[in-house]
């Protein structure tokens, strides 16, 4: 085992750089630097060797265990490994920015509607830094697949979308392990309502009725990246959204599953013939399907500051979203909502309340992108002018020039809760926002549910096992951040004041490939590499049977019958039984992928 948990000399490994040299060779550092290597022998000889990257175990440890797994097993048919070991920023940087990795192992956020698929795979953003296509896949077939799903609703997109999920089955861009289940505990003396929504969503924390005299939820957390940056648009200081949700609103939130109004009072669908009114001079193309929504924005919203919250608001988030310079140059779009905003075709504002918005997709798809949280439009403007400067002079690195990374833009928004203060690895504190529109007498609605605690203190604490003290104890109201599968079994089951609290989960644990360059260019190849992976073993032993293992990356609701879970992956059974590998089997994949064994057991391959 080759382990490296800091940078490697100008990304080349320093062992394969001397075996070069000792070779007589020269190495060539364009391209992707972390891309396949070769360690050459004396005889001439090249062994096939791969990185995988991770985050360490007191981040998140069932990824660094299922990267421990895999591992092994390439080492045990020959290949040469070297597992690079990242903090969870260094992660994401290097996998989502940087794209300098062969095979990664982590969390994947995902989302209530599996058309975070388009945004992961589509070939538009191969190129592109971000959590859109880290993975760098480029089929124009899939993309097609991609797009049709888009552009259906109801039964006739879920078919659709077993197509998109067979060729995921089938391409391995990315292979899902398994779905962890979604688990936090809280304490239930000082708060009542927990069970009245998703805690990774605004909804679990409106609505909680706390006892008299009580002003703040503490609510623990084992990443402290909140504590340091709560840029909305950044893609290495989280995976979810729990915190953006709180300071920005959106114009609808996910209430089981379905988007209900939320900044928006209402929308309703134009009908064809009255799109066709409005703009008569326009020819629609006739293959491309739009959705038109004419939105009715809550009156007299404010954000923060105290400015008020209008169409021109909505208008500049999704053209933000589009392109972080809004044409001053190269256009940089954003690491984040990159999805969302590609489904909006068109905005029209009739009033300052008043919007119609034309989607290119159905009405699901439409409804997905209003999730994405409504910026205002004075604070990003002005950020953005005061970093022009010379705009002949100008750039802005696709994903990680200073507006998209930064730490130090107001974070004004309209949401339930404003930020108070923080202290960097320590706690975020966030205050209820007292002019609110779910606040107001008038607001109807089940699902308006408001800010009843005055403060909400996110309060790191790195180990999933004290924050279950920590809850137990009364020392703190929540695990905020989802537990670990290792601490489960630390939860009391005979305190009475503890409450476990189980959620819906949408994440999963997956193997991410760097398709830009061989040998994961190869679609054999990563086929091989999948079936050294048994998800089976991994839910049961990693996560202690707190998983379940998974062929498809969606929900049930969304699985086809045929990549339903039965035991095995239907594409790429594992080589092996009960986690332990059958070399002669595995190395047989490799070797249809067109690699050989060498006389000394390594792993060799021309490409």
């Amino acid at each position: 085992m080759n382990c490296n948990p800091t940078d490697p000399v100008d990304g080349v490994d320093r062992r394969s750089v001397l075996a070069a040299g000792a070779a007589g060779l020269s190495l060539s550092l364009s391209g992707c630097v972390d891309t396949v290597q070769r360690v050459v022998d004396q005889d001439g000889t090249d062994q096939l060797s791969l990185s995988i990257v991770t985050v360490p175990a007191d981040a998140d440890r069932e990824s660094i265990r299922i990267a421990y797994h895999l591992e092994s097993h390439l080492e045990a048919i020959g290949v040469d490994v070297t597992l690079k070991v990242r903090s969870r920023t260094d992660f994401l940087k290097t996998v989502l920015i940087d794209h300098d990795f062969d095979i990664y192992v982590g969390q994947h956020p995902a989302d209530y509607d599996p058309d975070f698929l388009y945004e992961a795979l589509h070939s538009t953003y191969a190129n592109e830094a971000g959590w859109q296509n880290p993975f760098g896949f480029d089929s124009m077939a899939f993309d097609t697949l991609l797009e049709d799903q888009r552009r259906a609703d109801g039964e006739q997109r879920k078919q659709r979308l077993a197509n998109v999920l067979r060729g995921v089955a089938d391409e391995k861009p990315f292979d899902p392990i398994c779905r962890p289940d979604e688990i936090r505990v809280a304490n239930t003396t000082r708060f009542d309502g927990w069970d009245q929504g998703h805690l990774a969503t605004r909804r679990g924390y409106l609505g909680l009725e706390p006892d008299a005299g009580v002003e703040r939820l503490n609510a623990l957390v084992t990443d402290a990246r909140p504590s340091v940056n709560v840029n909305p648009i950044s893609a290495t200081v989280r995976e979810r959204g729990t915190v953006v949700d709180l300071l920005y609103d959106s114009l609808g939130t996910v209430v089981d599953g379905e988007v209900l109004p939320w900044l928006a009072e209402s929308w309703e669908w134009v009908t064809d013939a009255e799109t066709d009114e409005k703009k008569t001079e326009e020819i629609a193309e006739p293959t491309r399907n739009t959705t038109t929504a004419r939105v009715s924005l809550r009156e007299d919203c404010r954000f923060h500051d105290g400015e008020p919250v209008t169409a021109a608001d909505v208008e500049f988030t999704y053209q933000f979203f589009q392109d972080t310079v809004l044409g001053h140059a190269t256009p940089s779009p954003p690491p984040r909502y990159r999805g969302h905003a590609s489904a909006i075709d068109d905005i029209e504002i009739e009033d300052e309340y008043t919007l119609r918005i034309t989607a290119a997709a159905g009405t699901d798809v439409c409804e997905r992108a209003f999730t994405a949280p409504i910026l205002p439009k004075h604070v990003w403007q002005s950020e953005l002018e005061d970093r022009l400067g010379n705009s002949q002079e100008f750039s802005a690195p696709q994903g990680s020039w200073s507006l998209v990374t930064s730490d130090s833009i107001d974070p004004t928004g309209s949401g339930p809760y404003q930020f108070k203060n923080n202290s960097e690895r320590e706690h975020l504190t966030l205050e209820r926002f007292d002019d609110h529109f779910t606040l107001r007498e008038d607001a109807a609605g089940d699902h308006l549910l408001a800010p009843r605690v005055e403060e909400l203190r996110f309060i790191v604490d790195p180990g999933s096992p004290s924050s279950i003290s920590r809850v137990a104890s009364g020392n703190a109201d929540l695990t905020s951040s989802m537990l670990a599968a290792y601490s489960l079994s630390d939860i009391p089951e005979d305190n009475p004041d503890v409450e476990r609290l189980e959620s819906p989960s949408w994440t999963f644990y997956h193997l991410g490939f760097n398709t830009r360059a061989p040998p994961c260019s190869n679609l054999h190849f990563r086929r091989a590499i999948c079936r050294l992976i048994d998800k089976e073993w991994i839910a049961s032993e990693v996560f202690g049977g707190h998983a379940d293992p998974l062929v498809a990356p969606v929900t049930e609701e969304w699985t086809p019958d045929d990549l339903a879970w039965d035991g095995a992956d239907p594409e790429t059974p594992f080589a092996g039984t009960d986690g332990t590998l059958n070399v002669n089997a595995a190395r047989n994949a490799f070797q249809a992928a067109g690699y050989y064994t060498d006389d000394e057991n390594r792993l060799q391959g021309r490409y």
